[in-house]
């Protein structure tokens, strides 16, 4: 088993510093960080590489803190089924995404061939591709993105909301 101090060494990924973000945020929201020692510890966040650089900017506010991945996996939080990171929900988009991704390679490829034999029904065959992937998923990718778009719409109205409650009570204060 590990000491605590080999814990604080462990590099940091992006999950973790966003994970950070979200508990300062709480933290503002809940007037435990004024404005300006929210704006220094994201700023500190986002410079952080190791477990202990993040550690060192919760050492004096209660939960929520970050949770790393090891402290995740001991602690299962229940997946959202139409979250994007929920394997099932990955697994389908990959055939997807592969089937997007085919459709500049087929238009690539048409054009090589249309050089190569003069012949310009090649320039369907993108069309061809676009038509068999509506086919197979129909307009399930458009509601999954119109999804995510509401789902950041929404995300994007709080912060604006908790920015506004931290300029009132500013105000408040002074």
């Amino acid at each position: 088993m590990s000491s605590v101090s080999d814990q604080s060494s462990i590099r940091i990924g992006d999950v973790d510093r966003e994970q950070a973000m979200s508990a300062l945020g709480e933290h503002m929201s809940s007037g435990r960080l004024t404005i300006d020692e929210y704006g220094d510890r994201a700023a500190r966040v986002t410079a952080a590489k190791t477990r202990g650089e993040l550690q060192e900017l919760f050492v004096d506010l209660p939960q929520p803190h970050p949770r790393f991945e090891e402290d995740a996996a001991a602690h299962p939080q229940p997946a959202d089924p139409g979250s994007p990171t929920t394997p099932a929900v990955r697994h389908s988009q990959l055939p997807q995404r592969l089937a997007a991704a085919a459709l500049p390679l087929s238009g690539i490829v048409a054009l090589v061939l249309f050089f190569a034999t003069g012949w310009w029904m090649f320039f369907l065959l993108p069309a061809a591709v676009t038509v068999v992937g509506g086919a197979l998923w129909g307009d399930a990718w458009k509601d999954a993105k119109r999804e995510r778009e509401m789902v950041e719409r929404e995300r994007r109205a709080e912060l604006r909301a908790r920015r506004h409650e931290m300029r009132a009570r500013r105000r408040d204060w002074h």
